[in-house]
């Protein structure tokens, strides 16, 4: 019997009632059998990254707590917004701490998909693709393959689980994230 794989989820977005929030949730819901997703919470608690906090004795404990869920976790799925074109700051906040000691941080070779929704037709693309590159840099194994962009417009107000076809894609993308983590 295979050991369940462990997914990291980290949201872009701080707000309660997010759309990435609620696609993130759904990655959870839907996760097939043998994978568990759990949303990272306390992105907004970290402080801005600095080199000085970043000693044994000064790092501050947000920081050790995201490392630890971190390293313990099989792969990563980032679902982020896009703001002003890019992505968010707590979001690559996280991007920073998470690289560090540089070479070797916490999701050093793990497998790591970006997704999410935006306003605006291309449902977040740069947004994406400048995480896949700042996370790429920073350690995880970034699979290129798993993409998923929705324009929220398309939602229609309704909450992403509503959406029989994204419901499936989000499956989708956990299952292939699942079989890179294997």
């Amino acid at each position: 019997m295979s050991r369940e794989i462990t997914v990291l989820a980290l949201v872009g977005s701080l707000r309660t009632a997010s759309v990435n929030r609620q696609i993130a949730q759904l990655a959870v819901e839907a996760a097939p059998v043998g994978v568990s997703v759990t949303i990272r919470e306390g992105l907004g608690e970290l402080p801005f990254y600095n080199e000085d906090l970043d000693t044994p004795a000064t790092v501050p404990p947000a920081v050790t707590a995201l490392r630890a869920v971190a390293a313990g976790a099989d792969a990563a799925l980032v679902v982020t917004p896009e703001y002003n074109g890019t992505i968010p700051g707590v979001l690559k906040n996280a991007i920073d701490w998470l690289s560090r000691p540089f070479g070797d941080g916490a999701l050093k070779g793990k497998p790591l998909a970006v997704i999410g929704a935006a306003l605006g037709r291309y449902g977040g693309v740069w947004a994406h693709d400048e995480t896949r590159k700042s996370f790429g840099l920073a350690g995880p194994r970034v699979v290129e393959e798993i993409k998923l962009s929705v324009p929220i417009g398309t939602l229609g107000g309704k909450h992403p689980r509503d959406h029989a076809q994204l419901v499936s894609d989000v499956r989708a993308v956990i299952a292939k994230l699942a079989v890179e983590a294997r």
